[in-house]
């Protein structure tokens, strides 16, 4: 008999309650029972940063956290990033400048930069490749990932 525990967080501005196992990691929460794929399943040792989603604004690796430890916290994933249907400028930047080349890695790129410029809207280009130096893109296009996150930064801050 398994035991659950009950939780509550806010996912994208909208509550969530359910009961998770003690074991139960948020990412297979958030993308098998909440339907929010956007962040993927890579490592599963908290190093390529496919899964980065944020939690209270900061950059998280879901691969690695317990469900439970999002109780009452505020879950952003990239489903939960555009408003009313509008795209967030970060967004934008990744379509306008190829940042998002195969996809897979851009919607962790996209909310680890959102946390980086919410935190330091004029970031030099080397404080930005430091910052992101926990997410990795397989296709190796980071020129066209800063190109993007620069650009959305100018974009914010206008």
């Amino acid at each position: 008999m398994s035991q659950t525990i009950p939780i509550s967080f806010t996912l994208n501005g909208r509550l969530q309650e359910l009961e998770v196992e003690p074991h139960e990691l948020l990412l297979d929460v958030v993308r098998d029972r909440l339907g929010m794929t956007g962040a993927k399943r890579s490592c599963d040792v908290q190093v390529c940063g496919a899964c980065t989603i944020l939690v209270d604004g900061r950059p998280l690796s879901a691969c690695t956290t317990l469900a439970f430890e999002v109780r009452g916290k505020s879950v952003l994933t990239i489903e939960g990033l555009a408003d009313d249907g509008k795209l967030h400028p970060l967004q934008e930047a990744f379509i306008e400048h190829g940042g998002f080349q195969c996809g897979f890695c851009t919607p962790g790129m996209i909310l680890a930069s959102k946390a980086l410029l919410d935190e330091n809207p004029s970031p030099t280009e080397e404080y930005l490749k430091h910052f992101m130096h926990g997410n990795i893109c397989r296709c190796t296009g980071y020129k066209k990932i800063i190109e993007s996150i620069m650009a959305a930064a100018k974009k914010m801050r206008a």
